[in-house]
């Protein structure tokens, strides 16, 4: 067993070691720096360019028994279906973190989560309570402000992200004791408040928090066929839905919903208190 474990760790050092490479080249390539750091204090990392496998290679019952779920929740695993290539042909930068309720303050100059049951405050709190016109109107007022393009990622692109060039169940592998060293959640049932952002391990490329602490609103509408349909290059989602697209899982921990693939969707015009979002930045020659 001892033998396996230091064999699973010293891939995942070799695979982690290989995408920063990637990540620094395409630094180098581009003459962009690989962390920028904006002028309220975020810090976004640059995601190069590539390909990768989007969703599940696994099927839904495999993960009902993994998990040993009811077949109730065999949905939850078939919207991650069929697997299929992805190629994302343009570098872009990604935040660190969610944003954080001094970021949104910083901007917005609201505070939507005041007065909410059970919220913790502090300007290194995830933002939330926001819905997805929300977030978008925020990267909108930080584009105004500095002169960039701020977005919300596709999900394609958080995917990618959150893979950050591996292709195991997690960024560090498949071994999911490991979880509560990069994932943000609570242990004990009943919390009803976002934590604070950047606590937990950084995947390959840097990023945190990218599994738990709060739903992340991504641009694309929600399709539950889209993937069985969906281009090669840059997928931006669905033309038209109902919900849209959120990543990562959210503070309240459940068997297998921090894995990269976990898909979610929720109305764009609800502020759910487990929901926020971290912001996609166009490089500046674009």
């Amino acid at each position: 067993m001892l033998a396996k474990t230091a064999l699973t760790v010293a891939l995942f050092l070799s695979i982690g070691a290989a995408t920063v490479a990637e990540q620094k080249e395409c630094g180098l390539r581009l003459r962009v720096p690989v962390e920028i750091t904006n002028s309220i204090g975020m810090k976004l990392r640059l995601i190069p360019d590539g390909e990768f496998m989007m969703g599940s290679a696994k099927s839904p019952q495999e993960f009902v028994r993994r998990y040993d779920l009811s077949d109730a929740n065999l949905k939850r695993f078939t919207r991650e279906h069929p697997q299929h290539k992805v190629r994302i042909t343009r570098p872009f930068y990604l935040g660190v973190t969610e944003v954080t309720q001094g970021q949104w303050k910083s901007v917005m100059g609201t505070e939507p989560w005041s007065g909410e049951e059970g919220v913790k405050v502090g300007p290194d709190y995830a933002a939330n309570y926001v819905d997805w016109e929300d977030a978008t109107e925020f990267c909108k007022t930080l584009s105004a402000k500095e002169g960039e393009t701020y977005r919300l990622p596709t999900e394609a692109e958080w995917e990618y992200a959150c893979r950050a060039g591996t292709s195991s169940l997690y960024p560090f592998g498949d071994d999911e004791s490991q979880l509560w060293g990069y994932a943000e959640f609570y242990r004990e049932v009943g919390e009803r408040s976002s934590l604070r952002v950047g606590q937990k391990k950084p995947n390959p490329w840097g990023l945190k928090g990218m599994h738990g602490n709060v739903w992340e609103w991504c641009q694309d509408w929600y399709g539950e066929d889209y993937y069985g349909a969906s281009p090669e290059s840059d997928p931006t989602g669905p033309t038209e839905g109902v919900t849209r697209v959120c990543r990562s899982g959210g503070w309240a921990y459940l068997s297998g919903s921090y894995r990269p693939a976990q898909r979610g969707d929720f109305k764009p015009d609800v502020r759910w208190g487990r929901a926020g979002f971290r912001v996609a930045r166009n490089l500046s020659s674009e």
